[in-house]
């Protein structure tokens, strides 16, 4: 699919331009100038040994019947070999459905909860288009080709790790955009160099765009993650006006995914995409085949106690609790560390550099036990958790579903135990329905009582 060009009112300094005259020079852009730089004495260099360069054959995945390989979507070489490194051999659903379309420059909304591939389905679409219509000519400071936005800190910061990973060995330039981070800071990654991919919160790219610092009209493709939750957050209004500077739908490439299809959702994603593909994506299926779910019946005081005798279990490395309230997890992680466990905290009352180690030491294996809201969970993805706890119950259903989805990944099994007492008990038959299947609830036994 063929991206248009779009003019400006005004000329901004190029990343690769001729000199002007300085009074000539543009101030709504900075551009990146180059100093020439002082003469040197030449130094005899050996010759630098010639690396053998790279191809699939250094990287050979056996076809298998029912599947798609990544060797057989034709993506660029450069691409393929990040992919490699990371190990990807064949497509999960959603990746073998959108992709044959995507990369055809096709627009799509998908229905899609976290751990199913989304995030690398819309990378890959995103990192092959930039790859295969390279610009020829100067750039500009702060013109993104390619944006994708999602509703929390974690979430973009993880897509932005996976687009970097991806992106080793392309030439493209990836910047996040997040508030909680110094902005001064961000602002210079806009500036050293002409930018390929944003991932932004609607919130900090707002703030940029409003000061003049990033422009939106050159975005060839645009991606909306977890359209839902950015609904119940109060963020269609922003990503309303982001879209409104970028683009017109029929010029640029759109992909929309959502963990639901409600009627809001699908409104939006009519008015926002251009005669897309739709796919849906079942994943707590899933999510049940991999994962044993149980329930203790307890009341609140007996809570805590409980806790502290799943968490000593043999088969317990590492830990997610969830809780639905910000205060609830603040106390329950001051409870933990006094009972002595290694425990770190996820909310949005954390600065995000705290949050930032709080999960890298979590990865690391460095905190075995991490309390966390449903907003900052989101951007967990980490294969290896063992066991997920559901202090409290959420009061979404589509909640419950993302949380046990942080265990039992990659085809690892996991386990999530869910604490329902007379305060929060009444949410399970609405969780049962989303499942589709019912849950055991039980006492727990009683030498875990004691």
């Amino acid at each position: 699919m063929l991206k248009k060009l779009f003019g400006k009112s005004s000329a901004p300094q190029a990343v690769e331009s001729a000199a002007k005259p300085e009074a000539e020079k543009s101030t709504t852009k900075q551009g990146v100038e180059k100093k020439d730089p002082k003469p040197r004495k030449p130094r005899e260099k050996k010759p630098a040994k010639q690396e053998k360069p790279w191809s699939l054959d250094d990287y050979m995945v056996a076809p298998q019947e029912g599947k798609t390989r990544f060797h057989d979507l034709n993506l660029p070489m450069s691409l393929m070999r990040g992919i490699a490194e990371l190990g990807y051999e064949y497509c999960s659903p959603i990746q073998a459905q959108t992709l044959p379309y995507t990369l055809d420059g096709y627009d799509a909304i998908g229905k899609a909860q976290t751990g199913t591939g989304k995030t690398a389905a819309f990378l890959i679409t995103v990192i092959t288009d930039l790859l295969n219509k390279p610009i020829d000519g100067a750039r500009y400071i702060g013109e993104p080709r390619a944006l994708v936005i999602a509703p929390t800190r974690e979430l973009v910061q993880q897509i932005a790790d996976d687009a970097k990973n991806l992106c080793k060995y392309t030439g493209l330039h990836v910047v996040s955009l997040i508030g909680g981070v110094d902005y001064d800071r961000q602002m210079k990654q806009l500036e050293t160099q002409a930018v390929d991919i944003v991932v932004a919160t609607p919130g900090r790219l707002m703030d940029f765009k409003e000061r003049s610092q990033i422009y939106l009209d050159q975005v060839e493709i645009m991606v909306i993650d977890e359209a839902d939750r950015m609904l119940d957050m109060g963020f269609i209004p922003q990503v309303k006006r982001i879209i409104s500077h970028t683009p017109k739908k029929s010029q640029r490439q759109t992909l929309l995914f959502s963990a639901t299809f409600t009627p809001d959702i699908l409104n939006l994603s009519e008015r926002w995409t251009h005669e897309p593909i739709r796919v849906e994506i079942e994943p707590e299926r899933v999510a049940a085949d991999t994962v044993e779910q149980i329930v203790y019946i307890v009341s609140a005081d007996e809570k805590f106690g409980l806790l502290k005798k799943c968490l000593s279990g043999d088969k317990v490395e590492s830990v997610i609790i969830f809780a639905n309230r910000r205060d609830t997890t603040r106390k329950l992680h001051e409870r933990l560390q006094k009972a002595g466990f290694k425990a770190g905290i996820l909310s949005g009352d954390i600065p995000q550099n705290k949050r930032s180690r709080t999960l890298e030491d979590f990865k690391s294996g460095k905190l075995k036990v991490l309390v966390a809201t449903d907003v900052a969970g989101r951007g967990i993805h980490i294969d290896g958790i063992s066991h997920v706890v559901n202090y409290t119950l959420p009061e979404d259903p589509e909640d419950y579903v993302h949380r046990i989805g942080r265990t039992g990944r990659a085809g690892a099994e996991g386990v999530s135990i869910s604490f329902a007492c007379e305060d929060d008990a009444f949410m399970l038959p609405s969780i049962e329905e989303l499942l589709g299947r019912k849950l055991n609830a039980v006492l727990p036994p009683e030498e875990m009582m004691g």
